[in-house]
């Protein structure tokens, strides 16, 4: 068994079910306002979007839009999008976590890793958000093959279910790329804590820091 401890594990303690803290009216409210914001930054970026594309296809001709399930909303799989940042065998030998710090795995291209290190391989999120398969601020949603072994350490990752993943997370900000159990476990204990204090003041600030981090390159 792998225990952690955080600075959150007071406040999110085991054998308690942990409750989504926002109302169901703001639960409403927060889709609208993600729809909305969805569509018009699909909009604003459209000419970035059409430069990676491009940049990714001519680099090594491959696809340049990458889909992979994920685990979302009531516990439903969906397919996630991004730019394609990796070489198409990346995954031959199976599932496998990103490693060297995420932006410095081997498996990622040259245009991938630029992509990477400036978060813009995230982009094509933005229509999960629009359809709804997640939102701005949530969870970040992960494979099955990965959930399956983190809930051997820790059932109340169940609890991630009551609410959308999001493209940004507290734990995101603090936990950085999650490359070990250990570090998927803190993950989960950060992710708990934003569950029982989510908040549209909470959602602001995590989008707040989650730009801030974008802009002085820092690595998350």
């Amino acid at each position: 068994m792998i225990y952690v401890d955080t600075a959150v594990s007071k406040a999110v303690p085991k054998g308690t079910f942990i409750k989504d803290n926002m109302t169901a009216f703001g639960r409403r409210c927060k889709r609208v306002i993600d729809c909305i914001a969805a569509a018009v930054a699909m909009v604003i970026f459209a000419p970035l979007f059409a430069i990676c594309y491009i940049a990714i296809r001519r680099e090594d001709g491959g696809p340049a839009i990458y889909a992979q399930e994920r685990i979302g909303w009531h516990g439903k799989p969906f397919k996630i999008y991004k730019f394609r940042s990796m070489r198409l065998d990346a995954e031959k030998m199976g599932p496998q976590l990103s490693h060297g710090g995420g932006e410095n795995d081997p498996r990622l291209t040259k245009v991938g890793a630029f992509i990477r290190a400036h978060h813009l391989d995230e982009l094509p999120q933005l229509w999960n958000v629009f359809v709804g398969d997640m939102a701005f601020v949530g969870p970040r949603p992960e494979r099955k093959f990965y959930i399956d072994q983190i809930m051997e350490h820790d059932k109340r990752y169940s609890y991630l279910y009551q609410v959308r993943p999001g493209v940004t997370s507290y734990a995101t900000l603090y936990n950085g790329y999650t490359d070990t159990m250990e570090k998927m476990l803190r993950r989960l204990e950060l992710d708990l804590y934003y569950l029982s204090h989510r908040s549209f003041l909470f959602d602001l600030k995590i989008l707040f820091n989650t730009f801030c981090s974008i802009i002085f390159g820092k690595v998350f």
